[in-house]
């Protein structure tokens, strides 16, 4: 039996309830659901799908909703159903259910009522994908950290998951370094600095061209060598790889981000030809000005050009044969892209072409918007891009400051591990818990906030359920908490523990719509209803049963927290 979410099994419900009561009308399964309410007032979930079907039935919604009501047997999890306004059927969770239900999750395996919704579906995640010779800085964690979360969703969700980091590794730029690395390299600083060394030497070697068509000229003839594997350059451009990924190990290590493959443009390279050619078999490229496009009108996309006038392939060339060899090694249901909005048209392109090549693999482009800081958008040239190993080394030492003043009397060693939990989080939360569509603006007062929607305020959370649960082992050690059930009476703990069941259709929304915003947003009003709870209700000092029920139910919430946080790649400690 495949496990269900609370909102599926009530959307059976209602489907066969509905079919029952009106037998002689042909429904689908689409037509009938039941989601979670959005009011406190209107019950714990919702039907609304009489409105949408009084044209078909020929009923006022209302009349719909007492038929269906007045025939039908409510499943065990429903204690009350009514009908409000002109035809909604509020459903409202039965009591003595809710606390079976979270004494089962309690003592379940720790995925809290998630289906493996993607058991033998395959993905791939195309994500980060940072430029060789190029410092990553601020503007690229996007991507990293979002395509991160939407890799571990779908790994827990069940899917076989293959994560690429696809380096820009090839190109004309690898002319230009060439003879940079030969003429301007300092030997010192490509030591001291690899990445930042490589940049200023691509700097100068292009500027270098921009006056000396000679130069330029005698780049693009390193470039042609490359390509065609002479040894000399072919050992300059894997030295350049290397300190490049140097660098980038260093930051993934930092950020908790590990790929199954690091298959970057060149690794793609011998695939173009054959590409190529197929494209011109079938038709879908023709020449044009001496170069191979495909024209893309009935797409309204403008024309791709796949091979330049000069015989050059481009990126274009190179994720169409990127593409090709996903889809026969792993033969995935999907393949998704991360990337910024700016390449939109871009991949527009590339699935239309792909899908004239006979792919049938999903394509999927997951964008998002840039990243600002509060005075503007990043700028190389006006000097205000933040490098993203000095972001996360000031978080670091941001989040041990708030360490140092909140927990004076933990070891240097605690302090430092939760100052990295903290600092990171920190970062990766605040661009998490905006839609990715968003344009993100990033502040260190609202990144490191304890009051706001923020994972520090998350941690502090999960930490304060820490110290209540450390608090009870402690004054009833003898007593076993796991044999008292869990019983839900005052509002407030109902209200909770309402919400606590809503984690697997959140975390199933968040992967399905591409947006881990959705599963920040769940967490953020856990936790505030966790603390009307704590703030409402007697723990420890309440008496025996209602004390053990509650501490089993802030152990649910934690549990809830470390899962949800953990699917972010955000730590949970016990102590902040």
């Amino acid at each position: 039996m495949v496990l269900q979410t609370l909102e599926q099994e009530l959307s059976g419900w209602a489907f066969a309830s509905f079919s029952a009561a009106f037998p002689d009308a042909t429904l689908e399964p689409d037509q009938v659901s039941v989601v979670a309410t959005t009011e406190k007032g209107f019950g714990d979930y919702q039907c609304n799908a009489a409105m949408g079907l009084a044209r078909v039935l020929r009923q006022a919604p209302r009349s719909i909703a007492e038929t269906v009501v007045q025939s039908c047997d409510a499943p065990a999890s429903i204690g009350r159903i009514e009908i409000a306004g002109p035809g909604f059927i509020n459903l409202y969770l039965d009591d003595g259910w809710v606390g079976t239900r979270l004494q089962e999750l309690a003592e379940g395996s720790g995925r809290m009522g998630v289906p493996e919704a993607g058991a033998g579906k395959t993905v791939v995640l195309d994500y980060s994908s940072p430029n060789i010779a190029k410092r990553m800085h601020i503007g690229h964690i996007r991507s990293t950290v979002i395509g991160n979360v939407l890799d571990r969703m779908h790994r827990f969700l069940g899917f076989r998951v293959i994560s690429d980091n696809h380096i820009g590794d090839w190109g004309t730029q690898f002319g230009i370094l060439i003879m940079g690395y030969r003429e301007f390299l300092n030997q010192d600083e490509i030591e001291r600095d690899p990445v930042g060394e490589l940049e200023r030497i691509y700097v100068a070697s292009n500027d270098r061209g921009a006056w000396d068509k000679e130069w330029m000229n005698q780049a693009r003839e390193e470039l042609r060598k490359l390509q065609q594997g002479d040894p000399e350059n072919t050992e300059i451009w894997k030295r350049f790889l290397a300190l490049s990924r140097g660098e980038f190990e260093s930051i993934y290590e930092k950020l908790g981000v590990t790929f199954d493959l690091e298959r970057g443009e060149s690794y793609y390279r011998d695939r173009i030809p054959g590409l190529l050619d197929l494209l011109k078999e079938r038709g879908v490229a023709e020449e044009s000005e001496g170069a191979q496009v495909v024209f893309l009108e009935e797409e309204g996309l403008p024309v791709c050009i796949v091979e330049k006038s000069d015989g050059a392939s481009n990126y274009a060339t190179t994720d169409l044969a990127t593409i090709e060899s996903r889809v026969e090694e792993f033969e995935p249901d999907a393949i998704v892209y991360v990337t910024d909005e700016r390449q939109q048209t871009h991949f527009k392109q590339i699935f239309a072409i792909a899908r004239k090549m006979g792919v049938t693999t999903h394509l999927e482009h997951v964008w998002f918007g840039l990243m600002r800081l509060p005075e503007g958008a990043f700028s190389t040239r006006d000097g205000n891009v933040i490098q993203l190993t000095a972001l996360l080394s000031e978080a670091e030492r941001r989040a041990q400051k708030l360490v140092e003043e909140s927990s004076p009397e933990m070891s240097a060693g605690e302090k430092e591990k939760v100052a990295r939990a903290v600092g990171i989080g920190a970062v990766k939360y605040a661009d998490l818990s905006q839609n990715p569509q968003s344009v993100v603006t990033f502040s260190w007062e609202k990144a490191m906030s304890m009051d706001g929607n923020s994972a520090p305020y998350l941690q502090y959370v999960y930490a304060r359920i820490s110290s209540v649960c450390d608090k009870y082992r402690n004054q009833f050690p003898d007593l076993d908490l796991e044999s008292f059930p869990i019983r839900v009476s005052e509002p407030v703990e109902r209200q909770l523990s309402a919400h606590l069941l809503r984690f697997p259709e959140a975390l199933l929304r968040a992967c399905g719509q591409y947006r881990p915003n959705i599963l920040a947003d769940y967490l953020y009003e856990l936790s505030q209803n966790y603390n009307r709870f704590y703030q409402a209700v007697p723990f420890l000092k309440a008496e025996e049963g209602t004390r053990e029920s509650r501490i089993r139910l802030c152990g649910l919430v934690a549990k809830t927290l470390h899962l949800g946080l953990g699917l972010m790649g955000i730590d949970t400690p016990e102590r902040i």
